[in-house]
This record gives structure tokens, C-alpha cells and sequence, in this order.
């Protein structure tokens, strides 16, 4: 088999397996994906943001407790 060949086989496998992938269970899923607006970026920027900095708020404070509290008892 000549490398042609192989390639032009490769080529007609993986053409057959993408050939449905707009029709099958993740179809409606890429059908709906789009890419994100400014301001959808802008948003979903500030709430992660917002998220680590409530985050990192609670574990300091964790660790507050943990290292001063204990000394007053």
C-alpha cells in the first residue's frame, strides 16, 4: 500500500467519524456555543474574580482563627 493510499484512508476515517458530529448528543450543545461578547467576558471576569477573593477572604480567616484564637484559652 502506497503512502498515498494509507494517507487517503486516514483521511476518509476521520471525514467519516466528524461527517455526524453536529447531529449526535453533543449537536445542540455546538449548535448553541458561540464565542462570548465583550461584556459576557467582562462578567464572567468579575465574578471569578469575585469568587477567589471570597474564597481567599475565608481561608484567611481560617487560619486567623486557628492561629490567634487558640492562645486565648
Amino acid at each position: 500500500m502506497s503512502i498515498e493510499a494509507k494517507a487517503e484512508e486516514i483521511q476518509d476515517s476521520f471525514e467519516s467519524k466528524t461527517r455526524n458530529l453536529g447531529r449526535g448528543k453533543y449537536g445542540r450543545i455546538l449548535k448553541m456555543a458561540h464565542t462570548p461578547t465583550r461584556e459576557e467576558y467582562k462578567k464572567t471576569c468579575y465574578i471569578a474574580a469575585l469568587g477567589m477573593v471570597i474564597l481567599g477572604a475565608v481561608g484567611f480567616v481560617i487560619m486567623w482563627v486557628m492561629t490567634y484564637l487558640p492562645g486565648y484559652f
